[in-house]
């Protein structure tokens, strides 16, 4: 397959996070399913809101990526590569943060990796800030 044929790196990322994060939810139904401790105790709501977070804001940063890069094609005055990016680091980096925020959750407050959210959340917001401004 040659570069033109191959899809953008933001589509292709955005599939593959929606297949990653459909899996994880599908995961965390289980374990509620199953009813595990570690996930619905009482002691343990604050790792079970992060994962559910990590699981919902990486599903919509995958069909957000996935929309871009679509709409790039349509549109191509949208295309930036740095947006681009900025959408990739957000998808990364706000679900994981909420991830490993909750697997390092102690009492009620969250794991110190929670700030990875934070600076995926500046990616998406500087991102979407450069596509509307192209949008004009």
């Amino acid at each position: 397959m040659t570069e033109l044929e191959r899809p953008p790196l933001n589509l292709r990322v955005g599939f593959w996070a929606l297949f990653g994060f459909t899996a994880l939810g599908l995961a965390l139904e289980a374990l509620h399913g199953f009813k595990l401790g570690f996930y619905l105790d009482v002691d343990n709501e604050t790792r079970r809101l992060l994962w559910r977070l990590g699981h919902a804001h990486g599903a919509l940063l995958g069909l957000l990526n996935v929309a871009y890069a679509l709409s790039a094609h349509a549109w191509p005055k949208l295309e930036d590569r740095l947006a681009g990016r900025a959408l990739l680091s957000a998808l990364v980096l706000m679900p994981l943060g909420f991830l490993l925020g909750g697997a390092f959750a102690h009492g009620g407050d969250p794991g110190v990796s929670v700030g990875l959210a934070g600076a995926g959340g500046a990616a998406l917001l500087f991102g979407l800030g450069k596509i509307a401004w192209k949008a004009g």
